[in-house]
């Protein structure tokens, strides 16, 4: 807020509290800012996150007090103003960046409240760090400083946001602030070279405080470990990371246990040792996607797991899974959850053989709801007049509303006013088919029988609308097993990072 109605003029003693109350068919209390002392011009740092759908009118109303006890009853503070508008008006807004004049109090100018949105990166990680100084300057006229971090992250239109202030250290020039834990999307959005301002500042009982410097640094180099910012003796001590999607947590469904596979490889097992006996040649190329690859970083969302760009076959259900968990110890699964350049990926090789001789089918395993919805749709849609069928397993607690409508059961899947030529993708959620007596085994058999039961229609709908006849079976020889099939089923698993911006 700036320029707050002061309701003490002659005390000086000023607490506005931020309370934001998003209002649609009931009014509920969203959450409250901190309180900031002794000031008109407060900057808070709490953030709210909020789900936005763009079909509907969400309602906010934001209350502005003085608080002048610890009570929480609002009805004991001074009101200072409100602001009505919508979530939409936010985000609409140029740089999502809202202005709007606060009221509530009549024939009394209350002062404007600025509200500022961005969409959230599926980044989960948490990083936690700890900061000294040296040789600050001396602010105070009897005594040393008394210093404090404010830290800034850059918004997409080049201005900055607190996120985060540390406590203040008294009468100390050198000062070793205690350690902190953020969420690097708080930080950043995700964003590993944005840029992160930090100013410090020397304390003051009335809110003035002394500017004493500043510096810039990003998520990257702070993640390098201890680092010196020499220009104003800032030290980073410490730093590291919790991510619910590093496969070394438990609480990643990445996660390699030593007693048993991850939702991802049994998923993979499942299907995978059923797809395989009708494959000649058992080599099986093997993508994965929203990965940061070694060593420059650079995110892609269609790479081979075996790490190899000119033959990404893997051997058997067995090479791809041992592909699969060596690729984690090696990328950096990273978001967003785009589906549209695996399938596009695959659509290239089917598109070379259109004769009846191969069948291609891509398994697509994935924690994350689906981004990039209206490019998936086009390349299914392109996909469909193609040799090829799209099987997506979706693991994890995430809501798969979406790939419904890429399973086109119900409704052909359309794009651009063009309706697929058959409906090639089937999904299920893993969660469906998890035995709760423990018997993996008879689950894991249901979830591949469920999953594989369209492949054979849509195979034949493929070759009748070609008018492909089945060939006649090839005669067995000393150099050739008696397999009566020449269809080539191509699985492609694909490791997802979740809000994996896998």
């Amino acid at each position: 807020e700036r320029k707050l109605q002061d309701p003490q003029l002659y005390s000086g003693e000023f607490d506005p509290l931020n309370s934001t109350v998003p209002a649609t068919k009931i009014e509920v209390t969203f959450g409250r800012t901190e309180v900031i002392d002794n000031t008109l011009n407060p900057d808070f740092v709490r953030k709210f996150v909020l789900d936005f759908f763009f079909e509907e009118k969400q309602n906010l109303r934001f209350d502005v007090y003085n608080v002048d006890t610890r009570s929480s009853n609002l009805s004991k503070h001074d009101f200072l103003g409100q602001m009505f508008c919508t979530l939409g008006e936010i985000i609409g807004s140029t740089g999502s960046r809202l202005e709007r004049t606060l009221s509530g109090i009549p024939g009394k100018k209350c002062g404007t409240i600025i509200f500022t949105a961005e969409e959230l990166s599926n980044c989960r990680d948490i990083a936690t760090m700890q900061f000294c100084a040296n040789k600050l300057d001396k602010k105070d006229f009897f005594g040393k400083s008394d210093p404090f971090l404010v830290f800034y992250r850059s918004n997409e239109d080049g201005t900055f946001t607190i996120c985060h202030k540390t406590e203040v250290i008294k009468n100390n020039l050198n000062p070793v602030w205690q350690s902190f834990t953020i969420p690097v999307r708080a930080l950043c959005n995700g964003d590993y070279d944005r840029t992160v301002k930090v100013d410090v500042y020397d304390w003051d009982r009335d809110g003035s405080h002394d500017f004493i410097g500043e510096f810039t640094t990003s998520y990257r180099e702070l993640s390098r470990g201890q680092s010196q910012f020499n220009v104003y003796e800032v030290t980073l001590l410490s730093f590291k990371v919790e991510s619910e999607c590093n496969p070394s947590q438990p609480t990643s469904l990445h996660y390699m246990s030593p007693y048993q596979m991850n939702a991802y490889a049994m998923a993979l097992k499942a299907v995978g040792e059923i797809v395989q006996d009708y494959d000649s040649d058992k080599l099986f190329p093997a993508y994965g996607f929203g990965a940061k690859l070694p060593p420059d970083g650079k995110i892609s969302h269609a790479f081979p797991l075996n790490s190899n760009t000119e033959d990404p076959n893997c051997v058997g259900i067995e090479g791809v899974l041992e592909a699969y968990f060596q690729s984690l110890r090696t990328v950096q699964l990273y978001g967003p959850t785009n589906f549209a350049p695996v399938i596009n990926q695959v659509a290239r090789c089917a598109a070379e053989v259109t004769d009846g001789s191969q069948y291609f089918v891509l398994l697509m395993i994935t924690d994350g709801v689906i981004s990039d919805m209206a490019q998936t749709k086009e390349a299914v849609v392109n996909a469909s007049s193609l040799p090829m069928s799209i099987i997506i397993v979706g693991v994890g607690p995430a809501e798969f509303d979406a790939m419904e409508e890429l399973d086109g059961d119900e409704v052909r899947v359309s794009s651009r006013g063009r309706f697929a030529e058959r409906d090639i993708v089937q999904f299920v959620p893993f969660r469906d088919y998890i035995d709760r007596s423990g018997n993996q085994v008879l689950s894991m058999a249901r979830l591949a029988k469920d999953v594989l039961a369209e492949i054979p229609d849509q195979l034949l709908s493929f070759m009748k609308t070609r008018g492909i006849e089945p060939r006649p079976p090839l005669p067995a020889t000393s150099d050739s097993p008696s397999m009566s099939t020449t269809t080539t089923a191509t699985t492609t698993p694909a490791p997802k990072q979740r809000n994996t911006h896998a």
